[in-house]
């Protein structure tokens, strides 16, 4: 039988996807950003992959079922009181140099009455297990540099910080305009590739 005081971390079901959606919500109020969230239930439906939930019994006809792979999954920390406190969304990547498979955190957030109780190290302490159990040889995440309580949380568990590195990102108009092949504009800027 299961310890039922004591927190529990475990993979989200589709159950969960209600939960999953304001707990983003939550994140994006956290980093002034709520403006940015488009996900919805529908979205984060058909693109997170799922544990079984207890009401599935294998018959489903739903086009985003489970037997479809996902890109991404959720670890949720559950309460003694079976209160979510948060989060870990992740997806595996892969280290060219090192050969091998890891794992990139997308988020992680604790719910502001959750906070320092341990359950962001449960969380991540079950994302390096998950990483070594892929054949991973790193666990890794981007931090907004004004979050100093999440760089000093972070340091506390023996991350290092990548200065050397620059995040890049191209989206909406940008990514439309590359994925055409329409990359003159960005040659003319950049020569050096």
């Amino acid at each position: 039988m299961a310890d039922t005081t004591s927190p529990t971390v475990r993979l989200a079901t589709r159950d969960d996807v209600p939960t999953i959606l304001q707990l983003i919500h939550e994140l994006a109020a956290y980093e002034h950003a709520t403006h940015e969230v488009l996900a919805t239930e529908a979205s984060l439906l058909s693109t997170l992959s799922f544990a079984p939930s207890s009401s599935d019994d294998g018959s489903s006809s739903d086009p985003s079922s489970d037997s479809i792979p996902r890109p991404a999954s959720t670890f949720l920390v559950i309460t003694p009181s079976k209160e979510v406190a948060g989060m870990a969304l992740y997806f595996h990547n892969y280290s060219t140099w090192r050969a091998a498979p890891g794992i990139y955190l997308e988020d992680l957030f604790i719910r502001p009455a959750f906070r320092r109780r341990g359950y962001g190290k449960m969380l991540l302490a079950r994302l390096a297990a998950e990483t070594l159990r892929v054949g991973g040889k790193r666990l890794e995440w981007s931090v907004l540099k004004w979050n100093q309580p999440s760089i000093d949380f972070y340091e506390g568990i023996g991350a290092k910080m990548m200065s050397e590195w620059v995040g890049m990102r191209v989206e909406g108009e940008g990514l439309e305009t590359l994925a055409k092949g329409n990359v003159i504009a960005y040659e003319r800027v950049n020569t050096a590739i």
